[in-house]
């Protein structure tokens, strides 16, 4: 597992999101599929999980999925890997393919707390917004792995299958 930090939090407000990383890579030891999670730019997380060339969803843009995939909010991101420490990529494993397909979902939904805007509003002024008392729950770095492992374990098994047809 490797984790990285590189946003500047000190105006957002004290919260969970102080003490962790921007940026965790892993591989799923129940899947062996890649995983990650990477702060979005509103603060809140977003969850992906790699799929190798053969998988049936590699290559296909998530609006064009014919299969039910659910993640927190619904799948919000597909796409090959975005090079940077801040993208959407990760360094394979031994053994394991680079050239992955990312499905992924974000975490910055009506109800989620997304402390970078949150910490916008109140410097505006805005704090009283409806969107903003309606912010109930900031999904952390626990409920965002959870909801990574069991998309990489969804992913598999549609993976599983397919491989009889």
């Amino acid at each position: 597992m490797s984790t990285s930090t590189w946003v500047d939090k000190s105006s957002w407000g004290e919260g969970p999101w102080q003490e962790e990383p921007d940026k965790i890579n892993w591989t799923d030891a129940g899947t062996a599929l890649p995983c990650m999670i990477v702060r979005g730019p509103s603060g809140a997380l977003c969850g992906y999980v790699g799929v190798p060339p053969g998988h049936p969803l590699h290559g296909v843009e998530y609006e064009n999925f014919d299969v039910d995939v659910y993640a927190h909010g619904g799948i919000t991101f597909t796409g090959e890997c975005q090079e940077g420490e801040h993208g959407i990529c990760h360094v394979p494993e031994p053994g394991e393919p680079e050239d992955v397909w990312w499905i992924g979902f974000d975490c910055a939904h009506g109800f989620d707390v997304m402390p970078a805007i949150d910490a916008d509003l109140r410097r505006v002024g805005y704090v009283g917004s409806s969107r903003h008392s309606l912010a109930t729950a900031y999904k952390d770095v626990a409920y965002v792995t959870d909801q990574v492992r069991d998309l990489a374990q969804r992913l598999v098994e549609m993976g599983d299958d397919q491989e009889g047809i």
